[in-house]
């Protein structure tokens, strides 16, 4: 493999390996929050000490993308450095934003969470960790900007002297319609997320300890599995609206995502296809008529251009290149983001089934069904962000700049494999740690609450949650 090549694989391993903690971090979040403000409201101990449990877990999380999200800024510079020079520009505000404001808010607040149970007043102690969730929201707001960006060029000129792109009107990027069609989608996964982790582990406690606070677990498991079912929906209807908007902008990579290789009016909607291993021919089908003219257009005999079409059609507007991306890719990445979802949200239901009129969960279906539940959404989030990185292939920047334009023309084979190598260790370790962290604070339930300190003793330690 060319330096090229291996630059892709890293990126595609680090970006897809941050991104593990990204949607557990916002989705999580806002659930520790609400279930310290059940807490503030009734005075019930059973939040405080769910508060605590999910909390910890939150952490050792959020301490694990603080980490991997790091190393993503050297991949800039260390294997893309010509990309870094044409978008740094653009990207220069939205992550200037998010690293001085979202992530300062996030990270400072959670700071004054974490020390602050016993020294601040309840009221102002849940108000922090409320403002670092709405931190994260933002955090994801100017990252996706920066990424919409790559999907749909706007708000820039091309100054043709330095070769780069440079900002003109930063609202335009900010308000770019692929971020805000990207954007509710991927906040409505992210609790997808966070309800399935709440869930899994609630019900795993439920059905491996019966005698032991089932009554916290109970309402730890309907918060997360109700979040799980409701955020389901939202990224449902969301994801319709952002298939129109990929139509418009992006129509090779709707083609792409359907395997659609000619025009069609009105456009079938692909449930299964089986082709060759290039993607290139079908061997069987099994179609919805019209269903896809209806998701990429909205009337059911609209129009959906196919590869075949849109690549004479590129060629005309960028010269001769093969303009489309791994067919296969795009198509099972797809379906397997939409499959992977639709299985968390169905167990999900037949879980508040099984619980209902306070009856207790048992079987081995169920508990294994416990297990899988918090890794579905996550699964299904990330093959959702393959999707939409792969299909958007050959571009590093659609329409403006392929990806193989953008690798640094100095690194070496040698030099990115060492990396690869280096980062795919790393990362090893580090997954060792963190599973371990999490099965140990897992097991250990939730924590027993401690008398407050006094907080007029100037010599009391500084409080610490955990």
């Amino acid at each position: 493999m060319e330096a090229l090549d291996i630059a892709r694989w890293q990126f595609g391993i680090v970006t897809v390996y941050h991104f593990f903690f990204v949607p557990v971090t916002i989705g999580l979040s806002f659930l520790v929050a609400g279930l310290q403000t059940a807490w503030w409201r009734t005075g019930n101990e059973k939040y405080l000490r769910l508060t605590k449990f999910f909390g910890k877990l939150f952490l050792i999380n959020f301490a694990m993308g603080v980490a991997t999200g790091i190393v993503q800024e050297f991949q800039f510079g260390m294997n893309w450095s010509d990309y870094s020079r044409f978008v740094g520009d653009i990207f220069g505000a939205p992550l200037a934003i998010e690293g001085l404001l979202a992530f300062f808010l996030e990270s400072t607040f959670l700071g004054l969470w974490i020390f602050g149970w016993d020294r601040l007043k309840p009221g102002l102690h849940l108000a922090t960790i409320w403002i670092a969730a709405i931190g994260t929201i933002l955090s994801a707001y100017f990252i996706l900007a920066a990424n919409s960006f790559m999907q749909n060029p706007v708000g820039y000129t091309f100054n043709a002297a330095k070769g780069r792109a440079e900002l003109t009107d930063f609202g335009a990027v900010l308000t770019n319609k692929v971020l805000l069609s990207t954007f509710p989608h991927q906040i409505f996964a992210c609790f997808m997320v966070g309800g399935a982790f709440m869930a899994g582990i609630a019900m795993w406690h439920i059905i491996r300890n019966p005698d032991r606070d089932v009554d916290a677990f109970r309402t730890a498991f309907r918060l997360g599995a109700v979040t799980l079912l409701v955020a389901g929906i939202g990224t449902t209807i969301s994801g319709d609206f952002q298939g129109k908007v990929m139509t418009e902008v992006q129509p090779m990579k709707m083609a792409a995502a359907e395997g659609l290789y000619t025009t069609s009016q009105p456009a079938p909607f692909s449930l299964l296809t089986l082709g060759t291993l290039d993607g290139s021919k079908e061997v069987y089908k099994l179609e919805v008529p019209r269903l896809l003219s209806f998701l990429g257009t909205g009337t059911f005999d609209g129009e959906v251009k196919g590869i075949d079409s849109l690549q004479a059609e590129y060629e005309q507007t960028y010269g001769p290149g093969d303009y489309s991306p791994n067919i296969p890719v795009a198509y099972w990445t797809f379906r397997l983001m939409m499959t992977v979802g639709g299985i968390a949200a169905a167990a999900a239901l037949w879980m508040l089934w099984a619980t209902r009129r306070d009856r207790l969960p048992k079987g081995k279906w169920m508990l294994r069904t416990a297990i899988v539940l918090p890794l579905l959404p996550l699964v299904g989030n990330s093959f959702g962000w393959i999707f939409t990185e792969m299909a958007r292939q050959p571009w590093a920047v659609f329409g403006l700049m392929p990806t193989a334009a953008g690798v640094s023309p100095g690194t070496t084979t040698a030099e990115v494999l060492t990396s690869l190598i280096g980062f795919t260790l790393l990362y090893g370790v580090l997954a060792v740690i963190e599973v371990k962290l999490l099965l140990t604070y897992i097991r250990a339930g939730l924590p027993s609450i401690a008398p407050a300190p006094d907080p007029d003793d100037a010599d009391a330690p500084l409080a610490f949650a955990y």
